[in-house]
């Protein structure tokens, strides 16, 4: 983790005046903004690296950046370099090439195996990308590798036990694809809908457990857009008649996950 400094530094290498495509495929009300949940961490963490570079990966090219508040920080004054990752998919190829000017660097491959430096990134972004990946353990593990110690892993989600990721599941790939192409339009997919059993709360509080990360906090959200407003109302009448059926096991009230995560210094802390 940063130690804090006296000087400031000027340095501003992120081009944030650069649309992500989860951004640009939003309509204009809806365009994603900072999330506090997000944002005051990450804030917060940089403000302890004064006069030290910050550099933060991005796991996930549907992630949407914008919500960190990196643009803000960079315009303050603050040296923070983006390195985005995903798998060696075509859609996500596609995507990272539509927006690979964002970035200061990105890397593309088996995401279990792929060489992203180890204890280089002083933070992980990790947003829309477990729910449509394999060996997820094994991708967290190669995540989690890649921060400082004291470092923070922001993770974003689908939830497994949501109505929305069973509903995702189990529909054709063409329905799939034309419900996708209505609710994010602009936007390359849809992606696969894999939802192994560790996307779930449950499985992200054992790995977490299991790895002596510390999980700060912890927030649940429904993200479904709003527009066009009879498909989402049709979809959030579908998902409120599965959650009825399924008598609970799967949730209408939060389609995602969100976690802040802390690596801890020593490798050998005992989380209690």
């Amino acid at each position: 983790m940063c130690r804090p400094k006296a000087m400031l530094s000027v340095v501003n290498p992120l081009r944030c005046d650069v649309m992500t495509t989860a951004d640009r495929g939003t309509p204009s009300a809806e365009r994603t903004t900072t999330t506090p949940f997000f944002a005051e961490p990450l804030r917060d963490y940089v403000l302890q690296c004064l006069g030290q570079p910050v550099s933060l990966l991005q796991a996930g090219c549907l992630a949407p950046l914008r919500e960190l508040g990196v643009g803000q920080l960079a315009e303050g004054g603050f040296d923070i370099s983006v390195t985005a990752v995903d798998a060696d998919d075509p859609l996500a190829k596609k995507v990272l090439h539509d927006t690979g000017s964002a970035y200061d660097d990105v890397i593309v491959g088996d995401l279990r195996t792929v060489p992203i430096p180890q204890r280089k990134y002083d933070v992980v972004y990790c947003a829309l990308l477990l729910e449509r990946v394999q060996h997820v353990e094994l991708v967290l593990d190669k995540l989690v590798g890649a921060l400082k110690p004291g470092g923070l892993l922001l993770l974003r989600t689908a939830d497994r036990h949501s109505a929305a990721g069973l509903l995702d599941r189990m529909l054709p790939q063409l329905a799939r694809k034309a419900i996708w192409s209505r609710l994010h339009p602009g936007i390359p997919g849809p992606f696969p809908a894999v939802y192994e059993k560790s996307v779930c709360h449950q499985g992200i509080a054992s790995y977490a457990l299991m790895r002596g990360l510390v999980i700060a906090a912890r927030r649940e959200q429904l993200s479904l857009p709003r527009q066009p407003a009879k498909l989402s109302s049709s979809v959030r009448i579908t998902c409120a008649a599965i959650a009825r059926l399924s008598r609970g096991r799967f949730v209408a009230g939060h389609d995602e996950l969100l976690y802040v995560i802390r690596k801890p210094q020593d490798r050998f802390a005992r989380v209690v």
